[in-house]
C-alpha cells in the first residue's frame, strides 16, 4: 500500500489475516516508518535506517548491527 507521503507499506509474510501487524514502509527521505496496521492512518513512528538495522539485528540475536 502507498500513502501520500510516498510510502510504500508492507507486513511480515508471516503475518496472519487478523490486521495483529506491524506494517514497515521505505521511500521517507531516508527513513524507515513503522505503523500499526489495525490503524493504518493512526501515527508511525521513523528510524534512521542505521537504528533501523540495529533493531533488526538485535531481534535476530546479532547484537553488532
Amino acid at each position: 500500500m502507498t500513502d501520500p507521503n510516498g510510502a510504500t507499506w508492507r507486513k511480515a509474510s508471516y503475518s496472519s489475516d487478523q490486521g495483529n501487524c506491524v506494517e514497515v514502509a521505505g521511500g521517507l527521505a531516508g527513513m524507515v516508518g513503522v505503523r500499526d496496521s489495525k490503524d493504518a492512518g493512526g501515527p508511525a513512528l521513523r528510524f534512521a535506517p542505521s537504528q533501523w538495522r540495529t533493531f533488526i539485528a538485535t531481534l535476530r540475536g546479532n547484537r553488532r548491527g
